[in-house]
């Protein structure tokens, strides 16, 4: 079995890596009939060296692999035929920005896996970045209020080799004590909690959080059901919730009437409540100031995120009264950072971090026949047709300007 790392080709550049040499070199040792080649790129966070010193080959000849791994998409020109793809496609909830990708990828009969749906029997997700997205999320979060206040001046999260470092310089400031509300329990909140505690901001209970005022920050982590409630006041439960999220309505006002700063980890689901409205955020008790907004969903559940923010770029103001962007330090303006690609920034420790899972639960499947179905479940295209799993894409393939 012959695995090719290839070159990431989309921009703006991804340094990231599914399989780091540490990865490599681990695959090859449990798996002796495996090949790696890499790629040659110039914007990779590990080295040509670093690869071969694993045990890796690094070639341009990557139509001799079986399976091709990246991160981004693969830009149409650049696709092998007949070949395995895994990659994130941003495809599966019919981003119109891929419709031609995927077009292409039926077209040249490829096989593509994408990395979004690689989940277990029961259905979580196996491989991820999430949690790196919480991370540097956090950061950005804090640094973007000690833009907006003045208080102090953090680094980019991109000028700083790994999170030990990001955690360092959050610890050389001073932050005054505001409350800071973070939604979400997955990954990506579990990320950006790991900062928080990091830097010595307490955690207190949601209850607490609501009702008491401190000398130092705190910081509450919430669920979907501490700010989501059933409209006919009946007892609701996270499954009801997931099942039925139309029969829920927001209360997450009360937490925007007592947090400074709010960083949103959490998932949303198609039908659930928006967490703020655009008419939520003019209620003159709304004092939300700052909002770290990782999942990043535009014009949806968190009003302020009107659109992407960059790395180069990543804070703007939004005014809630006229409802517009404006600079982010005038006076009553909700600073925004929306970074739509956060891992981007710790691009080698979230690449170690991806490959260690992708070796512990992805790699076994392509040496024991796949025993759990995972590359099935996976497996988005075949023999120049959708799977059965994926058919619903059936009317994107064929939309737009056919």
């Amino acid at each position: 079995m012959k695995f090719g790392i290839i070159k990431e080709r989309k921009n703006p550049p991804d340094r990231r890596v599914v399989l780091p040499p540490k990865a490599c070199k681990t695959i090859m040792k449990k798996y002796p009939q495996a090949e790696i080649l890499v790629e040659p790129s110039d914007i990779r966070a590990f080295s040509e060296e670093e690869y071969q010193k694993a045990g890796a080959r690094v070639s341009e000849e990557m139509s001799s692999c079986d399976v091709l791994l990246g991160v981004k998409e693969v830009p149409v020109d650049a696709l092998i035929p007949n070949k395995k793809y895994f990659f994130f496609s941003h495809t599966i909830k019919k981003q119109p920005y891929n419709r031609e990708l995927l077009r292409a990828i039926l077209d040249k009969n490829i096989e593509l896996y994408d990395h979004e749906v690689i989940t277990g029997t029961h259905g979580k997700r196996l491989v991820a970045f999430g949690r790196y997205a919480g991370i540097v999320g956090a950061y950005n979060g804090i640094r973007a209020f000690g833009l907006k206040t003045g208080d102090f001046v953090l680094p980019k999260a991109e000028e700083l080799p790994d999170q030990q470092a990001l955690i360092d310089a959050l610890n050389r400031i001073h932050l005054a004590p505001i409350k800071i509300v973070l939604t979400g329990m997955g990954r990506v909140g579990g990320g950006a909690k790991e900062m928080l505690d990091a830097m010595g901001v307490k955690h207190v209970p949601a209850a607490e959080f609501l009702e008491n005022t401190y000398d130092h920050p705190v910081y509450c982590q919430i669920d979907a059901l501490d700010y989501n409630s059933r409209k006919d006041g009946k007892k609701g439960s996270l499954k009801d919730f997931y099942k039925h999220p139309e029969a829920y309505e927001s209360d997450f006002m009360k937490f925007a009437r007592t947090a400074d700063m709010f960083i949103a980890g959490h998932f949303y689901g198609d039908g659930s409540p928006f967490l703020f409205t655009r008419e939520d955020a003019k209620d003159p008790e709304f004092r939300i100031r700052v909002v770290a907004d990782i999942s990043c969903d535009i014009d949806g559940p968190v009003a302020s995120t009107i659109r992407p923010s960059t790395i180069a770029d990543p804070v703007y103001g939004y005014d809630p009264k006229n409802e517009e962007e404006v600079d982010f330090k005038k006076e009553g303006a909700i600073a925004v950072m929306a970074v739509d690609n956060l891992p981007c920034e710790l691009p080698a420790d979230a690449s170690q971090g991806f490959g260690k899972s992708f070796v512990e639960r992805v790699i076994p499947a392509f040496f024991n026949d796949d025993k759990d179905g995972i590359l099935e479940r996976a497996r988005m295209t075949r023999d120049g047709k959708l799977t059965e799993r994926y058919a619903y894409l059936q009317d994107y393939v064929d939309g737009a300007d056919r």
